[in-house]
């Protein structure tokens, strides 16, 4: 399926069935309790990522908490 992920064109391998952002999070590889995730300019809560579907086209951004301090 193709998605654009942070401005970029991106093939991910999620089955069309059962994609989710959780899904999708999944398939990135990436720690779900440090990103915030848009779909299509509108920002999806964590709670709604299992019931949020993801299709070909669909526009994201995905943005990493980082720490760090003083």
């Amino acid at each position: 399926m193709e998605i654009v992920l942070n401005g970029q064109p991106r093939e991910v391998s999620i089955d069309p069935q059962a994609a989710t952002v959780d899904a999708l999070i999944a398939a990135l590889e990436m720690k779900a309790d440090r990103i915030a995730v848009e779909r299509n300019g509108e920002i999806v809560r964590r709670t709604e990522w299992a019931a949020t579907p993801v299709q070909s086209g669909d526009r994201f951004e995905v943005v990493h908490f980082v720490g760090g301090g003083v």
